[in-house]
């Protein structure tokens, strides 16, 4: 799903015009950005979590050359899903064959 499509599900489940739901979308995305940026930690309950993490300086490689190349140290954004999140992804996942069918049990008719 790309930035587009999630505007177009907003609108359409929303009843508003697009640019409405334009305007939404980047004000979430805004501010989860400018929370990031600050430092702060962004948890939406059933979703997930948003936070950033720490990665040290290290040398690195330039790959088409060979040549050692310092890497500063810089924030990274992660994301950690919550555990109704992971549920709801994985109960679609389940297929008919790993299912165990019901026993089923056949009486002789009676008469």
């Amino acid at each position: 799903m790309t930035k587009a499509d999630l505007i177009d599900e907003v609108s359409r489940l929303a009843e508003l015009t697009r640019k409405d739901s334009e305007v939404i979308v980047e004000t979430i995305f805004d501010s989860v950005v400018r929370s990031l940026r600050a430092g702060d930690k962004i948890e939406i309950r059933g979703f997930g979590s948003f936070r950033t993490r720490q990665r040290k300086p290290r040398v690195g490689r330039n790959p088409k050359t060979g040549e050692r190349v310092e890497v500063p140290a810089k924030k990274i954004p992660f994301f950690k899903p919550s555990k109704e999140l992971k549920d709801l992804v994985n109960d679609g996942t389940t297929t008919p064959a790993a299912t165990p069918a019901p026993p089923t049990t056949s009486a002789p008719p009676t008469a």
